[in-house]
């Protein structure tokens, strides 16, 4: 049976954590941005869009001509080759053309889908970076408010001890005892949660990179959208996707065109008892006719200009979930800053209700609680602001990952 630990991970889970987040060595964030492009993800769309670019160039080439060999009008009563005078050996090659249109267009349509493939490449790519430097910033605020955690929790030491003197001095403060050890108990939940996101946070990192880096994330501005739809990621992937149906539709009207071919054949036949032996050779040019192309050609350029609208339709969607996208990060980005410029606020304003409070101590006229009180307080909002901080540094990461430059 497997173990559990206390924190309720399985044992070989987390010593299999253990294992791939032990670093061998420091890792900068460019050696960290060059194993994310080695993703998997990123790897198999790198050979997906090289099968297409291959695909193209066959799409170009002829088909393999036809050999035939074989023999006509041989008596099955008597097999002879000098007896019946139709009877005749047979080598003949036969080549078909079809139309140059549509071999233009199904090359087209494959490097076409090649160029997709390395959009998509190239938004997902972004979408990882934002997402580890959104990562590497988490893990950052963990550490902080892990410190600042146990910095309260020192404190709370330091404030019991000057409660339990002024009980032992008379004062009636015996209920604070009990809300410090319900404070105590709150930060060591606290730290626990800690424990737990840290450990998401390095599965997450290992899917990414490979390892549970404890890199520095790189500082980064808000990049400001121009406007134009084309510099999201997604909508030049969903114009590649026009681009491609374009080609389709191309492809299908190419299908009213004539394909030909070309055949030749040579033909031996042996001289007889009242004939002579000749050789003689057979030609022929074929070409298709559109008969049935209402049943056939037609339902297909209408699927693909149907294809093309729809195309067209999720251009669109692209462009307003983007934008969307765009809008609710540098929110949450806004957000984020402006409630640091107020947590900032209200640490000066507790710095100098400390400050007041210490003097009025220093003259014998009050209590210490107070000055711990506010120092506790003050830990708490950098917490916060740590928080806050990771905030506003993924909303960025995410919402620059949503641009192409």
């Amino acid at each position: 049976m497997t173990h559990i630990l206390k924190n309720g991970l399985p044992f070989a889970a987390l010593a299999l954590l253990l294992l791939f987040s032990r670093p061998a060595a420091a890792q900068s964030f460019d050696e960290l941005e060059a194993r994310l492009a080695e993703h998997p993800s990123l790897t198999a769309l790198t050979y997906q869009a090289e099968g297409s670019r291959e695909r193209g160039v066959a799409a170009t080439a002829l088909p393999d001509p036809v050999v035939s060999v074989g023999v006509n009008n041989l008596p099955v009563a008597n097999p002879s080759f000098s007896e019946f005078l139709p009877t005749n050996k047979a080598i003949g090659i036969r080549q078909d053309f079809p139309n140059r249109a549509g071999r233009r267009a199904r090359a087209g349509e494959a490097r076409a889908l090649a160029a997709q493939t390395d959009l998509v490449r190239a938004a997902q790519l972004s979408a990882l970076r934002g997402e580890l430097i959104a990562l590497l910033n988490e893990k950052a605020r963990i550490a902080r408010q892990h410190e600042l955690f146990q910095a309260q929790n020192a404190k709370y030491d330091e404030l019991a001890q000057v409660v339990e003197a002024e009980i032992d001095a008379g004062r009636p403060s015996v209920f604070r005892l009990a809300q410090i050890e319900a404070e105590r108990a709150r930060v060591s939940r606290v730290l626990v949660n800690l424990g737990r996101e840290k450990a998401e946070i390095d599965a997450r990192l290992i899917d990414l990179v490979g390892l549970a880096a404890a890199t520095p994330a790189p500082a980064l501005a808000p990049i400001e959208w121009s406007g134009e739809a084309r510099d999201f990621h997604a909508v030049r992937v969903a114009d590649a996707a026009i681009n491609v149906a374009d080609y389709s539709v191309d492809n299908a009207k190419a299908a009213w065109r004539p394909n030909w071919g070309a055949q030749v054949t040579y033909q031996q036949r042996e001289a007889g008892v009242n004939f002579a032996g000749d050789d003689w050779v057979s030609g022929m040019v074929t070409f298709t006719v559109p008969l049935w192309g209402g049943g056939s050609q037609a339902p297909r350029l209408r699927a693909a200009r149907a294809d093309r609208a729809g195309a067209e339709m999720r251009y669109q969607a692209a462009a307003r979930s983007s934008a969307a996208r765009y809008a609710a990060q540098a929110a949450a980005w806004r957000a984020a800053r402006d409630n640091i410029a107020v947590l900032e606020r209200n640490i000066a304003a507790v710095e100098d209700e400390i400050a007041a409070q210490l003097t009025v101590y220093e003259a014998g006229d009050g209590g210490y609680v107070p000055i711990i009180d506010g120092e506790i307080a003050i830990l708490k909002l950098r917490a916060d602001i740590a928080a806050e901080e990771a905030r506003m540094a993924a909303a960025i990461a995410r919402m620059n990952a949503l641009l192409t430059s």
